[in-house]
Protein backbone atom coordinates (compact mmCIF):
# COMPACT_ATOMS: atom_id res chain seq x y z
CA UNK A 1 0.00 0.00 0.00
CA UNK A 2 1.07 3.40 -1.42
CA UNK A 3 1.27 6.36 1.23
CA UNK A 4 -1.39 7.97 -1.04
CA UNK A 5 -3.49 5.27 0.02
CA UNK A 6 -2.86 4.66 3.42
CA UNK A 7 -5.41 6.34 6.11
CA UNK A 8 -4.30 7.00 9.19
CA UNK A 9 -6.21 7.33 12.20
CA UNK A 10 -5.10 8.56 15.17
CA UNK A 11 -7.34 8.59 18.68
CA UNK A 12 -5.04 10.70 21.10
CA UNK A 13 -6.27 13.45 23.95
CA UNK A 14 -2.37 15.20 23.44
CA UNK A 15 -2.47 18.09 21.85
CA UNK A 16 1.11 18.40 21.35
CA UNK A 17 1.71 14.53 19.97
CA UNK A 18 -1.01 15.25 17.18
CA UNK A 19 0.85 18.06 15.96
CA UNK A 20 3.97 16.70 16.07
CA UNK A 21 2.80 13.73 14.39
CA UNK A 22 0.50 15.91 12.12
CA UNK A 23 3.53 17.54 10.67
CA UNK A 24 5.61 14.67 10.45
CA UNK A 25 3.26 12.66 8.09
CA UNK A 26 2.25 15.76 6.41
CA UNK A 27 5.79 15.39 4.90
CA UNK A 28 5.46 12.28 3.72
CA UNK A 29 2.32 12.67 2.43
CA UNK A 30 0.25 10.13 4.23
CA UNK A 31 -3.28 11.38 4.98
CA UNK A 32 -4.06 11.71 8.77
CA UNK A 33 -7.57 12.03 10.42
CA UNK A 34 -7.27 12.96 14.13
CA UNK A 35 -9.48 12.52 17.12
CA UNK A 36 -9.17 13.55 20.40
CA UNK A 37 -11.24 11.00 22.31
CA UNK A 38 -12.56 7.72 21.54
CA UNK A 39 -16.43 8.99 21.26
CA UNK A 40 -18.44 7.33 18.83
CA UNK A 41 -15.16 5.99 17.16
CA UNK A 42 -17.05 2.79 15.57
CA UNK A 43 -19.01 5.64 13.80
CA UNK A 44 -16.39 7.25 13.03
CA UNK A 45 -14.13 4.15 11.34
CA UNK A 46 -17.32 3.33 9.61
CA UNK A 47 -17.58 6.64 7.85
CA UNK A 48 -13.73 7.24 7.23
CA UNK A 49 -12.80 3.54 6.03
CA UNK A 50 -9.06 4.29 7.56
CA UNK A 51 -6.18 1.39 6.68
CA UNK A 52 -5.29 1.90 10.16
CA UNK A 53 -6.44 3.37 13.68
CA UNK A 54 -3.07 4.53 16.12
CA UNK A 55 -5.56 4.55 19.76
CA UNK A 56 -4.28 6.18 22.95
CA UNK A 57 -4.64 3.33 25.80
CA UNK A 58 -5.23 6.32 28.74
CA UNK A 59 -8.02 9.16 27.73
CA UNK A 60 -10.72 10.54 29.95
CA UNK A 61 -14.23 8.83 28.89
CA UNK A 62 -13.47 6.36 27.08
CA UNK A 63 -10.38 4.71 27.40
CA UNK A 64 -8.21 2.76 24.49
CA UNK A 65 -9.33 -0.65 25.60
CA UNK A 66 -12.67 0.06 25.86
CA UNK A 67 -12.89 1.12 22.46
CA UNK A 68 -10.76 -1.47 21.18
CA UNK A 69 -13.22 -3.66 22.86
CA UNK A 70 -16.23 -2.13 21.06
CA UNK A 71 -14.41 -2.01 17.93
CA UNK A 72 -14.06 -6.08 17.88
CA UNK A 73 -17.43 -6.63 18.99
CA UNK A 74 -18.82 -4.89 15.98
CA UNK A 75 -17.07 -7.44 13.80
CA UNK A 76 -14.42 -4.32 12.56
CA UNK A 77 -10.88 -5.71 12.31
CA UNK A 78 -9.18 -2.52 10.97
CA UNK A 79 -5.74 -2.72 12.22
CA UNK A 80 -4.72 -0.98 15.87
CA UNK A 81 -1.53 0.03 17.40
CA UNK A 82 -2.20 1.10 20.85
CA UNK A 83 -0.02 3.70 22.73
CA UNK A 84 0.76 3.97 26.23
CA UNK A 85 2.71 5.74 28.67
CA UNK A 86 2.09 3.04 31.27
CA UNK A 87 5.30 0.44 31.44
CA UNK A 88 2.27 -2.34 33.22
CA UNK A 89 3.02 -5.14 31.04
CA UNK A 90 -0.81 -6.30 32.13
CA UNK A 91 -2.16 -3.49 30.42
CA UNK A 92 -0.04 -4.54 26.79
CA UNK A 93 -1.52 -8.38 27.42
CA UNK A 94 -5.48 -7.39 27.58
CA UNK A 95 -5.18 -5.22 24.59
CA UNK A 96 -3.47 -8.10 22.57
CA UNK A 97 -5.82 -10.30 23.65
CA UNK A 98 -8.55 -7.75 22.83
CA UNK A 99 -7.29 -7.51 19.10
CA UNK A 100 -4.69 -4.91 19.16
CA UNK A 101 -2.09 -5.32 16.32
CA UNK A 102 0.92 -3.86 17.85
CA UNK A 103 1.82 -1.75 21.01
CA UNK A 104 4.11 1.15 21.51
CA UNK A 105 5.35 2.62 24.53
CA UNK A 106 5.57 6.70 24.98
CA UNK A 107 7.43 7.99 24.42
CA UNK A 108 8.47 7.36 20.96
CA UNK A 109 10.19 8.83 18.00
CA UNK A 110 7.68 9.19 14.97
CA UNK A 111 9.73 7.30 12.92
CA UNK A 112 8.90 4.35 14.77
CA UNK A 113 5.64 4.49 14.56
CA UNK A 114 5.62 4.68 10.78
CA UNK A 115 7.61 1.37 10.85
CA UNK A 116 5.22 -0.40 12.88
CA UNK A 117 2.30 1.17 10.48
CA UNK A 118 4.23 -0.04 7.27
CA UNK A 119 4.73 -3.91 8.67
CA UNK A 120 1.31 -3.97 10.37
CA UNK A 121 -0.17 -2.91 7.03
CA UNK A 122 2.07 -5.41 5.41
CA UNK A 123 1.03 -8.04 7.18
CA UNK A 124 -2.11 -7.34 6.67
CA UNK A 125 -1.76 -7.28 2.46
CA UNK A 126 -0.19 -10.59 3.10
CA UNK A 127 -3.27 -11.86 4.33
CA UNK A 128 -5.45 -10.66 1.57
CA UNK A 129 -7.52 -12.49 -0.64
CA UNK A 130 -6.79 -15.12 -3.63
CA UNK A 131 -6.96 -13.86 -7.00
CA UNK A 132 -10.14 -14.86 -8.51
CA UNK A 133 -8.49 -17.42 -11.04
CA UNK A 134 -6.46 -19.30 -8.06
CA UNK A 135 -7.53 -22.43 -7.83
CA UNK A 136 -8.80 -23.45 -4.91
CA UNK A 137 -7.88 -25.00 -1.91
CA UNK A 138 -8.79 -27.76 0.86
CA UNK A 139 -9.30 -26.73 4.38
CA UNK A 140 -6.64 -28.02 6.75
CA UNK A 141 -8.05 -29.32 9.56
CA UNK A 142 -6.00 -29.84 13.43
CA UNK A 143 -7.67 -30.82 16.43
CA UNK A 144 -10.98 -28.97 17.03
CA UNK A 145 -9.88 -26.00 14.34
CA UNK A 146 -10.76 -25.85 10.79
CA UNK A 147 -8.57 -23.78 8.91
CA UNK A 148 -10.11 -21.84 5.15
CA UNK A 149 -7.23 -19.92 3.63
CA UNK A 150 -9.60 -19.42 0.72
CA UNK A 151 -12.31 -17.74 2.92
CA UNK A 152 -9.78 -16.76 5.63
CA UNK A 153 -11.80 -18.04 7.99
CA UNK A 154 -10.74 -20.44 11.20
CA UNK A 155 -13.39 -22.47 13.23
CA UNK A 156 -13.23 -24.44 16.18
CA UNK A 157 -15.99 -27.40 16.78
CA UNK A 158 -17.52 -25.01 13.78
CA UNK A 159 -17.61 -21.30 15.26
CA UNK A 160 -15.81 -18.66 13.61
CA UNK A 161 -12.95 -17.25 15.74
CA UNK A 162 -11.63 -13.87 15.56
CA UNK A 163 -7.74 -13.57 13.86
CA UNK A 164 -6.68 -10.91 11.99
CA UNK A 165 -5.70 -11.40 8.42
CA UNK A 166 -2.41 -11.45 8.90
CA UNK A 167 -2.41 -13.58 11.78
CA UNK A 168 -4.77 -16.16 9.80
CA UNK A 169 -1.72 -16.09 7.14
CA UNK A 170 0.86 -16.34 9.56
CA UNK A 171 -0.89 -19.78 10.99
CA UNK A 172 -1.50 -20.82 7.45
CA UNK A 173 2.29 -20.92 7.05
CA UNK A 174 2.48 -22.84 9.72
CA UNK A 175 0.14 -25.64 9.42
CA UNK A 176 1.11 -25.89 5.54
CA UNK A 177 4.43 -26.68 6.92
CA UNK A 178 3.68 -29.59 9.44
CA UNK A 179 6.14 -31.18 11.25
CA UNK A 180 9.04 -29.09 10.27
CA UNK A 181 11.13 -26.42 11.64
CA UNK A 182 10.71 -23.48 10.47
CA UNK A 183 13.63 -20.74 11.67
CA UNK A 184 12.68 -17.36 12.62
CA UNK A 185 13.79 -16.11 9.17
CA UNK A 186 12.18 -18.55 6.99
CA UNK A 187 9.22 -18.10 8.86
CA UNK A 188 9.05 -14.30 8.31
CA UNK A 189 9.74 -14.82 4.70
CA UNK A 190 6.78 -17.09 4.00
CA UNK A 191 5.14 -14.51 5.86
CA UNK A 192 6.04 -11.10 4.38
CA UNK A 193 7.59 -12.43 1.25
CA UNK A 194 11.35 -11.93 0.59
CA UNK A 195 11.67 -8.14 0.52
CA UNK A 196 10.81 -7.96 4.49
CA UNK A 197 12.41 -5.31 6.25
CA UNK A 198 10.87 -6.60 9.64
CA UNK A 199 13.05 -8.49 12.27
CA UNK A 200 13.00 -11.51 13.32
CA UNK A 201 11.25 -9.75 16.49
CA UNK A 202 7.93 -8.78 14.96
CA UNK A 203 6.75 -12.80 15.49
CA UNK A 204 6.62 -12.55 19.07
CA UNK A 205 3.12 -11.02 18.89
CA UNK A 206 1.28 -12.53 16.55
CA UNK A 207 2.71 -16.37 17.83
CA UNK A 208 1.72 -15.53 21.34
CA UNK A 209 -1.62 -14.61 20.54
CA UNK A 210 -2.03 -17.63 18.05
CA UNK A 211 -1.15 -19.95 21.19
CA UNK A 212 -3.70 -18.22 23.00
CA UNK A 213 -6.12 -18.72 21.07
CA UNK A 214 -5.39 -22.95 19.87
CA UNK A 215 -3.12 -24.13 22.56
CA UNK A 216 -4.79 -25.87 25.64
CA UNK A 217 -2.35 -24.47 27.64
CA UNK A 218 -0.30 -21.66 25.86
CA UNK A 219 2.34 -21.45 28.76
CA UNK A 220 3.01 -25.13 27.25
CA UNK A 221 2.53 -24.76 23.87
CA UNK A 222 1.79 -28.48 22.41
CA UNK A 223 0.72 -27.02 18.79
CA UNK A 224 3.20 -24.24 17.91
CA UNK A 225 6.45 -25.75 19.58
CA UNK A 226 9.37 -23.55 19.90
CA UNK A 227 12.54 -24.74 18.33
CA UNK A 228 15.22 -23.26 21.17
CA UNK A 229 17.49 -21.10 19.11
CA UNK A 230 16.09 -22.37 16.14
CA UNK A 231 12.55 -20.99 15.36
CA UNK A 232 9.12 -22.84 15.17
CA UNK A 233 7.77 -26.23 14.33
CA UNK A 234 3.90 -26.71 13.72
CA UNK A 235 2.84 -30.05 15.35
CA UNK A 236 -0.66 -30.54 14.54
CA UNK A 237 -3.04 -32.49 17.07
CA UNK A 238 -5.59 -35.00 16.13
CA UNK A 239 -8.93 -34.04 14.88
CA UNK A 240 -11.38 -35.60 17.36
CA UNK A 241 -12.40 -39.25 16.10
CA UNK A 242 -9.41 -40.16 14.18
CA UNK A 243 -8.25 -43.06 14.53
CA UNK A 244 -4.76 -43.59 17.03
CA UNK A 245 -1.73 -44.33 15.29
CA UNK A 246 -0.78 -48.12 14.99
Amino acid sequence: MSNSETRILLVDDDAALRDLLQAFFDERGLAVTFRQDAHELNQVVMRERPSIIVLDLMMPGIDGLTALSRLRADGDNTPVIMLTARADDIDRVIGLEMGADDYLGKPFMPRELLARIHAVLRRQGAGRSPSPTTHRSEPVRFGRFELDNDSRTLTRDGEPQRLTNSELRLLNVLVRHPMETLSRARLLTLWYGTHADVTERGLDVPIWRLRQLIEEDPSQPRIIQTMRGIGYMFVPPRAPGDAPDA
